[in-house]
């Protein structure tokens, strides 16, 4: 039940799950962030999206989660009324992926008039679309690594062109949903007879794809991005993520939630030259899309060769996820990273920005 306005607390609303392929970690993200809010000052209320798209009464805890084992909303959970949300002084979108990360959550919120942490609905659609992404950036002078479009009517109707566009990249390559995070339907092809199966596992999660060049050897190295209330971004160090030798052809699914086999340096060993530049890089990036509230932003350093390769507006949120890693490794604990997200919401105006 919706409590009395009586109670003079800050009414939060996390909204997590979600129909993406990224359910699960967006209940594990639900779960921590909701562990630390002080509820002294906030009063919280969670709701659960469910894989089919119901919304629901639904608290993250799961206590007997085995190891690698990921969380879900459950379906015969009670549903909630719509004005749960619009009641809420502030909603935390935790959602991942597409139908929550890409502006449809936003814009719906938008039009009720409520506040939210995170971008709007144009940053929220560019950061989930890779493809887009890759348009601003160019736009905005960031180096990337070259790359194919395939837009959805294309491969079923000029697949000679498009392989023929995609081997002047040269092996390896790799095959992404243009749609979706967490590495979810990526494909690293080493050999060409493997291309063709890759785009359609890639389109079976988006019928938008991307193939880009492969950055074989390169460092996968990341920076976060929080706004301060004024609306200044600010960046994080820099960590570095590491797959165990020999365990994943690349930084899978697999690798960051379930099997152990990657590890997140904070932060990472570089000289102050080049954090400074990934730094730079980020907050350019985060403003090239119009970004508000948090980012992370991905690159692939090779020496002093650095490329964008993408940047979420709601990245990882768990305790042991990058971003509130690079955080901590900034002087920010988990707990003050979270007051700060809602605290940059809460005076954000509500509307055109």
């Amino acid at each position: 039940m919706i409590t009395s306005r009586s109670d003079s607390r800050t009414r939060v609303c996390l909204v997590y799950g979600g129909r993406s392929s990224e359910h699960g970690v967006s209940c594990l993200t639900a779960r921590e962030v909701m562990s630390v809010i002080d509820t002294t000052r906030f009063d919280v209320r969670a709701i659960g999206v469910t894989p089919s798209g119901r919304w629901v009464e639904a608290a993250p805890q799961w206590p007997d989660l085995a190891p690698g084992q990921l969380p879900a909303v459950d379906e015969s959970a009670p549903p909630v009324p719509w004005e749960s949300v619009t009641d809420a002084d502030v909603v935390f979108p935790l959602l991942h992926g597409p139908w929550g990360e890409d502006g449809t959550l936003q814009g719906l919120l938008d039009l009720a008039d409520v506040r939210y942490v995170g971008a709007g609905v144009l940053a929220s659609a560019v950061g989930m679309d890779k493809v887009f992404a890759k348009v601003v950036f160019a736009a905005a002078g960031l180096p990337q690594v070259p790359y194919v479009p395939i837009e959805p009517a294309e491969w079923p109707s000029d697949r000679d062109r498009i392989e023929a566009r995609v081997r002047a990249l040269g092996l390896p390559v790799f095959v992404k949903p243009s749609r979706a995070g967490s590495s979810s339907g990526v494909v690293k092809v080493d050999t060409w007879d493997e291309l063709a199966p890759a785009i359609e596992h890639a389109r079976s999660f988006d019928p938008k794809v991307l193939v880009e060049a492969g950055k074989i050897g390169a460092r996968e190295v990341e920076c976060g991005i929080v706004q301060a209330v004024d609306g200044t971004p600010q960046a994080s160090v820099v960590g570095e993520v590491r797959v165990q030798h020999g365990a994943h052809a690349f930084y899978d699914f697999e690798a960051k939630y379930l099997d152990g086999t990657s590890a997140n340096i904070v932060p990472a060993e570089m000289s102050t030259t080049i954090s400074d530049r990934i730094r730079a890089y980020a907050v350019q990036a985060f403003k090239a899309i119009g970004g508000e509230g948090l980012a992370r932003v991905d690159f692939f350093l090779d020496g002093e060769d650095l490329v964008i390769n993408e940047i979420n507006t709601m990245p990882g949120f768990t305790t042991s996820s990058m971003f509130p890693l690079l955080w901590e490794a900034s002087g920010v604990t988990y707990a003050e990273l979270v007051d700060r997200l809602l605290q940059q919401a809460l005076a954000r105006p509500t509307g055109l920005r």
